[in-house]
This record gives structure tokens, sequence and C-alpha cells, in this order.
């Protein structure tokens, strides 16, 4: 059995994720409180997959977690979407007019705004944790407290769901990377379905610079779906470009890569991977 590292507890978001991308096997989890301890551990132990949320469709890009992903040993193996649709829970029997109180992760609490201000008699308290603020209520026992947390949340901590889907945007979707440790990427690379591929290189702040390189990747037919810039800490006017590229012809994607190189330092394959189709809202 797969053991996955995932950012939050038992219940969370990167979980759903994570049994989503692996539905076809069994799988066993290891929490972890933050990125940091995620992408650590997967340090301390090769055998051990990840899952790391990159961007969401409302918040954008987790820029600390590029950095991470950078610095280590992970490759990008898989990738995963999913719909962030939340729900309110409360104990068994409670009802909505009966809630007082509601507890959630501050992002969780700004989606679904709109329906906080339908509640006027709700006082709102930020918590770490979508799935936490489930449990917290379960253990604890809270009469007349909520918690805005995923439906999966809600049914393993044994809470009763009031309202679905109280999301104000219901186009709220979270990428995710699914991980490996560079000595495993080999393990799940199927050249068959794959036909996308995540990039990182360097380029100095020059005329034309990043214009050369997109100009390669248009004339090998590469499709850019996403490019996101960091400053490097220590060397002014430098910057890194995280560039994810889709692709129909992996001999095509082969000579971009080749033609790339020259114009970049630091030039790295982050990860080769099949795409994850859009999921229905």
């Amino acid at each position: 059995m797969e053991q996955i590292a995932i950012q939050g507890i038992a219940g969370c978001y990167h979980e759903t994720a994570a049994r989503r991308y692996f539905s076809d096997r069994q799988i066993g989890v290891l929490p972890c409180s933050n990125f940091d301890i995620l992408f650590s551990r997967m340090s301390e132990d090769p055998a051990l997959l990840g899952i790391a949320a990159i961007e969401n469709t409302i918040a954008g890009s987790l820029l600390p977690n590029h950095e991470l992903l950078q610095r280590s040993r992970a490759r990008i193996v898989g990738e995963q979407k999913l719909r962030i649709s939340h729900v309110i829970a409360a104990l068994p029997g409670q009802k909505l007019d009966e809630i007082h109180e509601v507890h959630s992760h501050p992002i969780a609490l700004m989606q679904c705004g709109e329906f906080l201000k339908s509640q006027p008699g709700m006082k709102v308290v930020e918590r770490d944790d979508t799935a936490g603020s489930a449990r917290e209520i379960a253990e604890e026992h809270l009469v007349g407290t909520a918690a805005i947390c995923g439906a999966d949340a809600a049914e393993l901590y044994g809470l009763e769901i009031l309202q679905r889907g109280i999301e104000t945007n219901k186009h709220n979707f979270t990428r995710f990377l699914i991980l490996a440790d560079v000595s495993r990427a080999a393990e799940f690379h199927d050249p068959a379905r794959t036909n996308k591929a995540s990039l990182v290189f360097t380029l100095r702040h020059t005329q034309g610079s990043l214009s050369k390189v997109l100009t390669v990747l248009s004339f090998y037919d590469i499709n850019l779906t996403k490019i996101q810039s960091l400053p490097i800490i220590g060397r002014e006017w430098e910057y890194q470009f995280y560039v994810d590229v889709t692709f129909d012809d992996p001999v095509r994607y082969r000579q971009a890569v080749d033609a790339a190189r020259p114009l970049t330092s630091d030039f790295r394959v982050l990860g080769e991977y099949a795409e994850c189709p859009n999921p229905e809202v």
C-alpha cells in the first residue's frame, strides 16, 4: 500500500484529491501540518509519495510550493484537479437556525462570503484547517457551532451536513501535484499518456530573453498553459520561470526542450506526466 504525505489532517481536500488520483489502489495518508514538513518527510523517506496544491482558480498560484518543489528531490508524476465545494456541517440534530458560530480556514470563509452574509447571526471564527474545524466540533461536542469544510470531512467526523454548495463561486478548482522522489519517478511514467511537462529555468533581465524561449516553444507547437515568475533572492534582476506546457508529439517536445535549454540557465524538467481533465462544475 502506497503512503502519501498530505498537507492537513484526514478528511481534508488534499486527502480527497489523493484518493481521486489513486482510485485504483489502496493508499494510506501521512498528515503534515504544513508544506515544509511534507517536503521534509519526503526527503527523509524516498519511498514516500506526496501531494501538494499548486494553484487555485480564485486564489492563484501557491508561490512557496514552487520554491519547495524546485529545491527538493521530488518530481511531478501526475496531477489532480478538484472542484472545491464547501458544506456547512454540525453535530447531528442541529438545525441551521440554531448555529451561532461557524469555524473554518480563512480562505474557505472568504469563499463562502455570500452565504455568511445571509446568516448574520453566525459569528465567524478562523481556524487553521477546514477538516480540523470539523474534527474539533465532533471531539469537543460543540453545540451551536458549525464547520465549513468538505463533505468528506463532515462524513469522516460524524457531522450532519446542513447545506451543501455554499461557496460563492461555483468555478472554484484547485490543481494538486502528485510527487515522487527522483529515484521512484520512472515507476509512474507512462509514455503513451504523457502529454504535459513542468519546467523551471532562469533568465537574465535582458531584452527579449523570455520572448526567445516562448518563440521556441511556439515553433515546435508546444502549448504554454502556465507561466509564473519569481525573483531570485541575492541575484538582482534575475528571475526563475516556472512553466507548464502540453504537447501532442513527444518528439517535438524533446526538440523544443533541447532548443530552449541553451537560451536559459539552470534549466530543469520538474516532471512529465498526463494532464488531468478539467472537472465538471
